[in-house]
């Protein structure tokens, strides 16, 4: 099921060149995840309980200071208590002194759906899993730096995997145009964070304007962390080769220069050795020779702020509305 998954998106997903322009005003923050899970109520009354059903299902509140998760302090990932689904991390939770679990970041934003709530009197930001459409709680503009947000959620609406149980591997893949491969492979299930920057250089802590002039050695690249229980490298290179050309030297579509190269950067032996293996298997549906870089994972440079996730926080520019936004439709109807 996995393998036909990621197949399914990779046959949908074919992205031209990058037409580089300046990011915009951030657009709404939020978004759906692609795999959606889509219950009847019939169908969540019986697996969850009926406190679980109140909440996230009916939108109700529980006690103040009453919650599982309230004083929870280990080490490990928060889950949506209906699907499962990774919302937030240990590391951005803090004591708000509210009542309810708080955290100052979701994973990435296309993990919840935001919604304006005008019930009790009130104007508030709901928080919904994007996943299931369930009932976490309400996101609030008081919470503490780097983001200023205070996510308020009920603990009756989450569930939790320390850290011993999480499986986590890295990959970082160069395809050109790296907000084409953020929107992508964001989209995969069992990937956890997808981080653009720069690797395979010489300069140190480049900035986009130095690589962009192709004088640094770095590729445009995403740093991918998945969970390999949920998704293998396998199906993750499979779509990444559907994603752009790897018969072509330093260009993908109308990006020209080594800092569009299409490379693999990888961790250990092993993923080395199925990258190999997926590119003798590839070979055979080109007339030219797959020219992917293949080298040792150097040191990654996060590019900044504003080419992070820019597919959700622009979905307004032109690049986003006609050339990505149209595959991912596709996606989601997949």
């Amino acid at each position: 099921m996995r393998a036909l998954t990621a197949l399914v998106i990779a046959a949908s997903l074919v992205f031209a060149g990058c037409s580089r322009g300046t990011a915009g005003a951030p657009a709404v923050k939020g978004g759906e995840e692609m795999s959606k899970v889509i219950r009847t109520e019939e169908e969540w009354r019986e697996v969850l309980t009926p406190d679980q059903y109140k909440v996230l299902r009916e939108k109700g509140t529980e006690r103040p200071f009453s919650g599982e998760y309230y004083k929870h302090t280990e080490d490990g990932m928060y889950l949506c208590g209906a699907c499962g689904a990774e919302l937030f991390r240990s590391d951005t939770k803090f004591d708000a002194g509210c009542g309810w679990p708080s955290f100052y970041a979701a994973i990435d934003e296309g993990k919840i759906i935001e919604k304006k709530d005008l019930s009790h009197g009130m104007v508030r930001t709901e928080v919904l899993c994007a996943r299931c459409d369930s009932h976490l709680g309400h996101v609030f503009n008081d919470g503490p730096e780097p983001t200023g947000l205070r996510y308020c959620i009920n603990s009756v609406s989450l569930g939790f995997k320390d850290s011993e149980s999480m499986k986590e591997e890295r990959i970082v893949l160069g395809a050109g145009c790296f907000w084409c491969g953020d929107a992508a492979f964001q989209a995969l299930p069992g990937v956890r964070k997808v981080t653009v920057g720069f690797m395979g250089g010489t300069t140190k802590d480049p900035s986009y304007k130095e690589v962009v002039t192709g004088t640094t050695g770095h590729a445009e690249v995403a740093e991918i962390v998945f969970d390999p229980d949920k998704i293998s490298l396998r199906e993750i290179l499979d779509v990444f080769w559907k994603i752009h050309d790897p018969t072509s030297l330093n260009r993908q579509g109308n990006d020209v220069g080594t800092q569009y190269r299409s490379a693999v950067f990888y961790s250990t032996d092993d993923q080395k050795k199925v990258v190999e293996e997926s590119i003798a298997e590839i070979q055979k549906d080109f007339d030219k020779p797959v020219v992917t870089e293949v080298v040792k994972a150097g040191e990654f440079y996060e590019a900044e702020d504003y080419h992070q996730d820019y597919y959700n926080q622009n979905q307004d520019q032109p690049y986003c509305r006609y050339v990505i936004r149209p595959k991912l439709d596709k996606l989601k109807d997949k």
